[in-house]
């Protein structure tokens, strides 16, 4: 399998009407989070499954995909890293962990993060020093500050939640509308785990939450109970 044959297959799988549709979900307009993106117009299920044909890339290949204009050619990307990731010694984890944070700046849009740095960045810290977190939390790229909380979705996972509200606690004055989503959807998965940890984080930053943080966060409580942290009687 080479790189050249891959993107035949993209082209093959193309869809003009497609295309268009994630050209303006994805926000690529003039202005917008994702300007200039470009889009070959092809789903995520079949985007997976062109990842697991191609797999077996060259570490070259797969950073010039990763390096690519076109969006779906990033996202096969990291699906191929993660795969190799999961199947890979503790070597080829490294590799890929630093292969993916030098390149941060082409993992560019919310579903390129949310796809993969839970499982690429979050697990290859699991267990380590994770001040790069709070690097990129601090970092003046939306893109990596999204990583930053994303990748605590893997501790999440496994009912480590102080990492979550680290992070959280560093982007609670965040300006950008895709980290107050970031940020309450983590909030609220890690409530899952465990309710009265997020609701003492909600008593001490809830009245000062952006209102689509705290949407997001209080998502899966009683509506009564909503209302009151909406309304700022809790």
């Amino acid at each position: 399998m080479s790189l050249n044959a891959l993107k035949e297959v993209l082209k093959e799988s193309a869809s003009h009407k497609q295309a268009e549709i994630h050209q303006r979900f994805f926000k690529t307009g003039k202005g917008e989070y994702a300007e200039g993106d470009l889009f070959y117009g092809i789903k995520v299920p079949v985007q997976r499954k062109i990842a697991k044909e191609f797999y077996d890339l060259s570490f070259a290949d797969v950073l010039a995909l990763l390096r690519s204009k076109m969006h779906e050619e990033r996202l096969i990307a990291l699906f191929i890293l993660i795969h190799r990731y999961q199947k890979g010694d503790e070597v080829v984890k490294k590799e890929i962990y630093n292969i993916y944070l030098k390149n941060t700046a082409f993992i560019n849009n919310w579903d390129l993060i949310d796809s993969s740095a839970e499982h690429i960045v979050g697990s290859y810290l699991y267990g380590k020093d994770k001040g790069i977190l709070y690097d990129l939390a601090r970092s003046k790229s939306l893109w990596e500050r999204r990583i930053a909380m994303l990748s605590t979705f893997h501790y999440i996972k496994r009912n480590e939640l102080a990492e979550t509200f680290k992070i959280a606690e560093i982007l609670i004055d965040d300006d950008h509308d895709l980290i107050h989503k970031a940020v309450g959807w983590m909030l609220r998965e890690a409530g899952k785990r465990d309710l009265y940890a997020e609701k003492g984080f909600l008593k001490k930053y809830y009245h000062k939450m952006p209102r689509t943080m705290l949407r997001y966060a209080i998502e899966k409580f009683p509506e009564e109970i909503r209302q009151k942290y909406l309304k700022g009687k809790v």
